[in-house]
């Protein structure tokens, strides 16, 4: 089971460059690619309900029609947005992430120093001062 670090300021973490970076690289990727999928999937469902004649016609071979070739396209859409996701995930937001991590342990670039930055009673953080109870 992991450890729970109840000294650590989450709200400063939430609002250093390093998170925020990670969070707005990640929604730049994601809300694009999500809102591409809901409406090449509902395009789908739609011409399904109201182009049948479009959607039965035969499409290169016999028995093959738009319909197949299209709902066949579902399939390949989601494992390229996989692909496409994972390989965005390995070269850009892992690379973040450990630099969130890293600020979050008080690491600069290979450092083993003990962490600092956004503890709640050892050092106030660079966006506000830590109350002292």
């Amino acid at each position: 089971m992991a450890e729970e670090r109840t000294d650590t300021d989450w709200v400063a973490i939430e609002r250093s460059t390093e998170f925020q970076e990670l969070t707005r690289s990640k929604r730049a990727f994601v809300v694009p690619a999500t809102i591409f999928f809901m409406v090449w999937y509902f395009g789908f469902i739609a011409l399904c309900g109201y182009a049948p004649d479009f959607m039965g016609r035969e499409f290169i071979t016999d028995g093959l029609t738009v319909g197949y070739v299209l709902a066949l396209t579902q399939f390949v859409m989601s494992w390229v947005l996989a692909v496409m996701y994972v390989r965005r995930a390995n070269k850009t937001w892992d690379p973040l992430a450990a630099r969130v991590r890293a600020s979050v342990d008080g690491r600069r670039d290979g450092e083993l120093a003990p962490a600092t930055r956004f503890r709640r009673d050892e050092a106030a953080t660079e966006h506000e001062e830590v109350p002292q109870r």
